[in-house]
C-alpha cells in the first residue's frame, strides 16, 4: 500500500510540473503574462497545455529542446491552460497542446507545424525574418501601430454609413470616436489589429463623431469611444445596433466578435456521400471531418434513419465553431471507405473522425447518440482518445450512389416462376 501511495504521489508531482524549474521553458501565469509577454518587444513562442493531456506529455521533451536551442534568441514559454483558464479563453484555446507565436505585442498566430524541436525552431526563425522584413518595409512604427496602408478599419461617414453598414449582409463593429479622446487613441492600435485578424468574418469601422454628428446623434453617442455591434443580414434601422460590452484589447475584441460570428453561423449540413466530390470537400477543405455510416435502409427505415440524422445535426450545431466537415453514408455503399476506417461489415451505426492532413482517424466506441457523440468529439478536441493511421496515402475509393429519397426501403419484388413446363416425372423410376 505504501509503495502504491509513493507511486501515486510521484505521478501527481509529474503531472503538476510538466516543465521543471530548471527548464528553459518559461512558466507563464495570470500574474506575469502581461509583464513578460504583452509588454515585451521580444518574440515569444507559447504552448498552452493541460497536465493530463497525453499529447502534451509527448511533446514536452521536444518543446524543451527547442527552448534550449532558442535561448537568448526567442523566448519560449508555457501556460497551464487547465489552471489559468482566463488566459486560455483570452486566446480561444480549444485543444491541447496549442502553440502560438507572439510577434511584437498582442498579435499571436497559430503554430501548425510538426511537434518537434526542429519544427518549433524553424517557425521561430521564420518569425524573426518576418519581423525584420516588416521593420524594413515600414510595416509598423515603434508603438506597434499598423501603418495606414495595412489598416483594415473602414472609415465611416454620415454619407456612407447606411450603404456600407445597414444595407450590407456583413456583421459590423463600429467605433464612434473623437480625435482628442485619450481612450480612443489607446484603442486605435487594438482596433486596427482586431480588424486585421477578423478580416473576412467581421468588419470593423470607425466614425469621427465630432465631424459626422448626424450619425452620432442617431445612435445616441454621449461618450468616447462608444462601440456598436450590427449583426449579419440587412439592418432595417438604427434599432438593429447592440451595445458592445467586451474588453478594449485586440484579443478581447476578436474573441467577442468571433463568438457573435459563431452564433450567426447556420448548423453544418450533414451531407450524404454520393460521390468522391462530397467526401473530398468535407475532408480536404476542413481541419477534420466527421464520417458516419448508418444502417442499411432495410435494417433501419426512414423514421429510424431520420432519428440518427437528427442527433447528428444537433451535435454538429454544438460544434459549428470548429467548422468541421460532416458526411454520412449507408452501410455497404462504400466498402473501401469502411475498410480503411475499420468500421465496415458490422456494428452500425458507426462513426470516425478523420484528420485528412495527417491521414489519421479515431473511432467512436461509445453510444451513437447525441450525448455519446458529443463526449467522443469533445475528448478528441482536448487531446484525449486514441488515433490510428488511415490505410493508404489518400482517401479510399468512393462510389457514385443515388441520394436517399427520404422514404422507407422496399424489398425487390419476388420473381414469379412458371412451373407448368417442368416435367415433374422426369427422371422418376418406377419400382
Amino acid at each position: 500500500m505504501k509503495v502504491l501511495l509513493v507511486l501515486a504521489l510521484c505521478c501527481i508531482q509529474y503531472i503538476a510540473a510538466l516543465y521543471s524549474s530548471g527548464s528553459d521553458v518559461i512558466d507563464l501565469t495570470d500574474s506575469n503574462f502581461e509583464s513578460k509577454v504583452t509588454d515585451s518587444s521580444s518574440i515569444w513562442i507559447i504552448e498552452f497545455y493541460a497536465p493530463w493531456c497525453g499529447h502534451c506529455k509527448n511533446f514536452a521533451s521536444e518543446y524543451s529542446k527547442a527552448a534550449t536551442a532558442l535561448k537568448g534568441i526567442v523566448k519560449v514559454g508555457a501556460v497551464d491552460a487547465d489552471k489559468y483558464k482566463s488566459l486560455a479563453a483570452r486566446f480561444s484555446i480549444s485543444g491541447f497542446p496549442t502553440v502560438k507565436i507572439f510577434v511584437d505585442k498582442k498579435k499571436p498566430t497559430d503554430y501548425s507545424g510538426q511537434r518537434t524541436a526542429k519544427g518549433v525552431t524553424d517557425a521561430a526563425i521564420s518569425a524573426i525574418k518576418d519581423k525584420i522584413s516588416s521593420a524594413l518595409s515600414g510595416g509598423s512604427d515603434k508603438s506597434g501601430k499598423k501603418s495606414s496602408s495595412s489598416n483594415e478599419v473602414v472609415e465611416l461617414t454620415d454619407d456612407n454609413f447606411d450603404s456600407l453598414v445597414l444595407d450590407s449582409d456583413d456583421m459590423w463593429l463600429v467605433e464612434f470616436f473623437a480625435p482628442w479622446c485619450g481612450h480612443c487613441k489607446n484603442l486605435a492600435p487594438h482596433w486596427a489589429d482586431a480588424a486585421s485578424q477578423l478580416k473576412g468574418k467581421v468588419k470593423l469601422g470607425a466614425l469621427d463623431a465630432t465631424v459626422h454628428s448626424r450619425k452620432a446623434a442617431e445612435y445616441g453617442i454621449q461618450g468616447y469611444p462608444t462601440i456598436k455591434y450590427f449583426p449579419a443580414g440587412k439592418k432595417m434601422s438604427s434599432s438593429a445596433a447592440e451595445e458592445y460590452n467586451g474588453g478594449r484589447t485586440a484579443g478581447d475584441i476578436v474573441n467577442w466578435a468571433l463568438e457573435k460570428h459563431t452564433e450567426s453561423l447556420p448548423a453544418p449540413e450533414i451531407k450524404q456521400i454520393t460521390g468522391a466530390d462530397v467526401i473530398k470537400e468535407a475532408c480536404e477543405n476542413h481541419a477534420l471531418c466527421v464520417i458516419s455510416v448508418l444502417p442499411h435502409i432495410l435494417d433501419c427505415q426512414a423514421e429510424c434513419r431520420n432519428g440518427y440524422l437528427s442527433a447528428l445535426k444537433k451535435v454538429a450545431d454544438g460544434f459549428k465553431k470548429k467548422q468541421w466537415g460532416w458526411v454520412w453514408s449507408e452501410a455497404g455503399a462504400h466498402p473501401e471507405l469502411e475498410d480503411a476506417l475499420e468500421i465496415g461489415g458490422f456494428g452500425y451505426p458507426a462513426m470516425a473522425l478523420l484528420n485528412h492532413k495527417k491521414m489519421k482517424y479515431s473511432i467512436l466506441k461509445g453510444s451513437f447518440s447525441e450525448a455519446g457523440i458529443s463526449e467522443f468529439l469533445r475528448d478528441l478536441s482536448f487531446g484525449r482518445g486514441t488515433t490510428a493511421a488511415l490505410k493508404g496515402a489518400s482517401l479510399p475509393q468512393v462510389h457514385n450512389v443515388e441520394p436517399w429519397d427520404g422514404k422507407d426501403g422496399e424489398l425487390p419484388p419476388e420473381e414469379d416462376i412458371d412451373l407448368s413446363d417442368i416435367n415433374l416425372d422426369e427422371g422418376h423410376q418406377e419400382l
